[in-house]
């Protein structure tokens, strides 16, 4: 999604916030244990108080977006952050620093439910869930939401869940379509279901090892278009809010 708002013209900058790095990697980062500044190491400089350059550790990718990347070290972070000061704010501290530069900054999080989420949802203004149409990360997005209005009451008053997404949708079979219709039924009366599916795509798989997005690796296929419309249903909703806002100014 982060490509799809740049080529709307948006200033998008990508943050893994997961050890693994998946995103690092996807994005043509093969080997994320050699990159170096990463995340942990601005965070680390974050906590001791050090000065961060407003560019430092942003690798640039050429479809646009501009990415901190992760590696390993940042499992270390993880705990280091449980004895840190202001624990909960090491990751909105940093996001300050830099903020400034860019319409969209988003946060990849791990599905655990760690310090590092936490710190990413302390920082965050909207959350956006994405979900697969599978039975047991359905049975995980209870405990989400709960973390989630945790954070909400204790630590970021102004977090909002942006709507659940659903992804990995295999509309040939009957297993994936009735997942999809218990998650909107489930939860669509009280928060947004995106009407935008994500579907199941072996091309969609395969872009990790390409090092670029689904837009490059196949933009006429599925997924693409899929997160054409997603992206500008994000757009548009983002803009709804701006016209609210204005309106309760007046």
């Amino acid at each position: 999604m982060g490509v799809g708002l740049a080529l709307e013209g948006k200033k998008v900058l990508l943050v893994d916030t997961d050890p693994q790095a998946s995103l690092t990697v996807s994005l043509g980062n093969p080997c994320p244990d050699d990159l170096s500044p990463t995340l942990s190491d601005l965070m680390g400089k974050i906590m001791m108080e050090n000065p961060i350059t407003p560019d430092e550790g942003i690798l640039h990718h050429p479809e646009g977006v501009d990415l901190v990347p992760s590696n390993i070290e940042l499992s270390g972070m993880e705990v280091a952050l449980v004895n840190a000061m202001s624990r909960e704010t090491i990751l909105r501290q940093y996001l300050d620093t830099v903020k400034q530069n860019y319409d969209y900054i988003l946060l990849d999080c791990m599905p655990s439910l760690g310090m590092l989420t936490v710190n990413a949802l302390a920082a965050a203004d909207n959350v956006l869930i994405p979900v697969q149409a599978a039975y047991l990360p359905a049975k995980g997005l209870e405990q989400l939401l709960g973390t989630i209005n945790k954070v909400k009451r204790q630590i970021n008053p102004k977090l909002r869940i942006e709507g659940i997404l659903l992804t990995m949708v295999d509309s040939r079979t009957n297993y994936s379509k009735d997942i999809s219709n218990l998650i909107r039924e489930s939860y669509g009366g009280k928060l947004k279901v995106y009407k935008t599916d994500i579907p199941r795509s072996v091309r969609a798989e395969e872009i990790s090892a390409e090092g670029t997005s689904i837009f490059k690796h196949d933009p006429k296929g599925k997924v693409a278009e899929a997160y054409k419309i997603l992206t500008k249903e994000v757009l548009n909703n983002a803009e709804k809010r701006r016209k609210h806002q204005l309106e309760g100014v007046r």
